[in-house]
């Protein structure tokens, strides 16, 4: 039904795995300090080729307003902005493997450095502007050992092609 370049780009988008956390960390080869937060969202970000800014912004408003976090009466009806709580955000190109041949994954659809270096630091830059606080990185492109106790466990994958 599609063809290769047809099926490259109906498969390919921006996509996020979130996870509630009560606390995660990442350690970056070569670095002695972790960076690490409490109760809040570990997201691991994925950026493909056709991805903008616009993808960014969606991702962004999704996560900010997302309620998964229990109110009083214990119900997920909260946000992490209605928490105060953290963001950990971590590039994580193999979110895109395709294993479609094979068992050994290729990542072809993954964005090359300069398109995703620039969207990853917008999506942090945009995400800690709307709630208010500071979110922790990773390392675009490092070696990195990543830590968290999932809260829940709450994890929820997203992507700018498929918003339900």
């Amino acid at each position: 039904m599609f063809g290769k370049l047809d099926e490259k780009a109906y498969l390919c988008r921006m996509r996020i795995v979130i996870q509630r956390v009560t606390e995660a960390s990442v350690a970056i080869a070569g670095e002695e300090n972790k960076r690490s937060i409490g109760k809040g969202f570990l997201i691991l970000l994925g950026v493909c080729e056709e991805d903008t800014q616009d993808d960014a912004d969606w991702l962004v408003k999704k996560v900010a307003g997302l309620r998964v976090f229990d109110d009083d009466e214990g119900i997920m009806n909260r946000s992490i902005q209605d928490e105060g709580g953290d963001c950990l955000v971590v590039s994580q190109f193999t979110l895109f493997a395709s294993y479609k041949k094979g068992n050994r994954p290729s990542w072809f659809r993954a964005a090359r450095h300069e398109i995703s270096v620039p969207l990853y630091q917008y999506f942090c830059q945009k995400l800690s502007e709307t709630i208010g606080k500071p979110v922790a990185t990773g390392e675009f492109g490092a070696m990195m050992q990543v830590s968290l106790v999932n809260d829940g466990p709450v994890t929820i994958c997203m992507d700018t092609k498929n918003k339900e």
